[in-house]
């Protein structure tokens, strides 16, 4: 089967060392920006999202388990020199069962409709249960499980930051039911500012609008930095 593979951009050199611009100011929100790349494809669709003018990401959005696979190759290769990678990890419930699963590295997401797959992308089963990969989120371990129960897909090495965030802030109330919204403002001085439109929106739908494409690119993002920042202790 010959399929088409979605560009990668990579728009953030790896070689740059990472900066801390966390300050004592008070938290601001995100500006956000989507733009779609018009590829034409029934199958995938791909967006460069740009958060406060000078970050952004690419996002592969897609229920192709062909296209996902493109993504975990390339992902691999952008991974191949780093000791134990980050990714950020967010998960995205239908009614009664996981309907998205977003994740980042560096600025490249996928935001995988693995309710809609016709089969259950088995390089996705291997990524996620690869060891030597870190899995950063927040408040997602019932979606971890669920994930194996109703998909047989395993996360073999998952963090709930806010664990990280306690010990590394030395604030042990981060432990008591908080968000990525409250880590973002703690760690990044970032407000996700969520509308209750999206986060309480279908995500089981067949195709995501372009709110939830910007919101889940960011709780993946979100949580990808905030773990980079965490485990570098660029805090």
């Amino acid at each position: 089967m010959t399929t088409n593979s979605p560009p990668i951009l990579f728009l953030v050199n790896p070689n740059t060392p990472p900066i801390n611009i966390r300050t004592n100011n008070p938290p601001t929100p995100y500006h956000i920006n989507l733009f779609e790349l018009n590829l034409g494809f029934d199958t995938h669709k791909l967006y460069n999202i740009t958060f406060d003018s000078n970050h952004t990401v690419q996002t592969l959005l897609t229920s192709s388990p062909d296209h996902a696979d493109c993504w975990f190759i390339d992902t691999r290769i952008l991974t191949v020199d780093a000791n134990f990678p980050i990714i950020g990890l967010h998960i995205e419930w239908g009614p009664n069962t996981p309907a998205t699963i977003h994740l980042c590295v560096n600025n490249i997401c996928l935001v995988y409709q693995v309710i809609h797959a016709p089969y259950v992308c088995p390089s996705l089963s291997v990524y996620l249960s690869n060891p030597g990969y870190r899995f950063v989120g927040v408040g997602i371990k019932a979606g971890i499980e669920k994930l194996r129960s109703d998909y047989g897909v395993h996360v073999a090495n998952f963090v709930d930051l806010r664990s990280v965030a306690a010990e590394k802030l030395h604030d042990r109330e981060l432990l008591r039911s908080t968000g990525i919204k409250m880590l973002a403002e703690r760690v990044l001085g970032k407000v996700i500012e969520k509308p209750v439109s999206v986060a309480m929106s279908r995500w089981d739908s067949p195709w995501l609008n372009d709110d939830q494409v910007k919101y889940a690119t960011l709780d993946a993002y979100a949580a990808f930095e905030i773990g980079r920042r965490l485990y570098t202790n660029l805090v």
